[in-house]
Protein backbone atom coordinates (compact mmCIF):
# COMPACT_ATOMS: atom_id res chain seq x y z
CA UNK A 1 0.00 0.00 0.00
CA UNK A 2 1.60 3.23 -1.18
CA UNK A 3 -1.05 5.64 -2.48
CA UNK A 4 -4.44 7.07 -1.57
CA UNK A 5 -5.98 4.86 -4.24
CA UNK A 6 -4.44 1.83 -2.52
CA UNK A 7 -6.19 2.89 0.69
CA UNK A 8 -9.49 3.10 -1.21
CA UNK A 9 -8.87 -0.41 -2.59
CA UNK A 10 -8.29 -1.63 0.96
CA UNK A 11 -11.67 -0.25 2.01
CA UNK A 12 -13.34 -1.84 -1.01
CA UNK A 13 -12.11 -5.25 0.17
CA UNK A 14 -14.36 -4.69 3.19
CA UNK A 15 -17.30 -3.49 1.09
CA UNK A 16 -16.80 0.21 1.81
CA UNK A 17 -17.05 2.65 -1.09
CA UNK A 18 -16.57 6.37 -0.48
CA UNK A 19 -17.67 9.16 -2.81
CA UNK A 20 -19.12 12.35 -1.40
CA UNK A 21 -18.20 14.56 -4.34
CA UNK A 22 -15.36 16.55 -2.80
CA UNK A 23 -12.00 14.84 -2.51
CA UNK A 24 -11.23 16.39 0.87
CA UNK A 25 -14.56 15.20 2.31
CA UNK A 26 -13.90 11.74 0.86
CA UNK A 27 -10.57 11.61 2.66
CA UNK A 28 -12.16 12.56 5.96
CA UNK A 29 -14.78 9.83 5.62
CA UNK A 30 -12.08 7.32 4.64
CA UNK A 31 -10.30 8.15 7.92
CA UNK A 32 -13.50 7.47 9.86
CA UNK A 33 -14.01 4.16 8.04
CA UNK A 34 -10.42 3.09 8.71
CA UNK A 35 -10.90 3.86 12.41
CA UNK A 36 -14.13 1.85 12.45
CA UNK A 37 -12.57 -1.18 10.74
CA UNK A 38 -9.60 -1.09 13.10
CA UNK A 39 -11.76 -0.69 16.19
CA UNK A 40 -13.85 -3.74 15.24
CA UNK A 41 -10.69 -5.80 14.76
CA UNK A 42 -11.14 -6.35 11.03
CA UNK A 43 -8.06 -4.36 10.06
CA UNK A 44 -4.60 -5.40 11.24
CA UNK A 45 -2.50 -2.87 13.13
CA UNK A 46 0.15 -2.71 10.39
CA UNK A 47 -2.40 -2.10 7.61
CA UNK A 48 -4.20 0.47 9.73
CA UNK A 49 -1.02 2.38 10.58
CA UNK A 50 0.22 2.38 6.98
CA UNK A 51 -3.18 3.48 5.63
CA UNK A 52 -3.43 6.32 8.16
CA UNK A 53 0.05 7.61 7.27
CA UNK A 54 -0.77 7.54 3.55
CA UNK A 55 -4.15 9.17 4.16
CA UNK A 56 -2.69 11.92 6.36
CA UNK A 57 -0.09 12.72 3.71
CA UNK A 58 -2.71 12.80 0.94
CA UNK A 59 -4.98 14.99 3.08
CA UNK A 60 -2.18 17.49 3.76
CA UNK A 61 -1.37 17.63 0.04
CA UNK A 62 -5.03 18.18 -0.84
CA UNK A 63 -5.32 21.03 1.68
CA UNK A 64 -2.17 22.69 0.27
CA UNK A 65 -2.93 22.07 -3.41
CA UNK A 66 -6.54 21.11 -4.11
CA UNK A 67 -6.90 18.85 -7.12
CA UNK A 68 -8.55 20.88 -9.84
CA UNK A 69 -10.50 18.65 -12.18
CA UNK A 70 -11.46 20.41 -15.37
CA UNK A 71 -12.23 19.01 -18.79
CA UNK A 72 -11.89 22.23 -20.76
CA UNK A 73 -8.73 24.08 -21.58
CA UNK A 74 -8.72 27.82 -20.92
CA UNK A 75 -7.79 28.79 -24.48
CA UNK A 76 -10.88 27.01 -25.85
CA UNK A 77 -13.20 29.11 -23.68
CA UNK A 78 -12.66 32.14 -25.94
CA UNK A 79 -13.79 30.43 -29.13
Amino acid sequence: METYNDVLKLLKRYGTYVHLGKRLYDMELVAIELDRLHKTGLLENSDYARAKIILNHAHEEEVRNPLKLTTRRKDTDDR
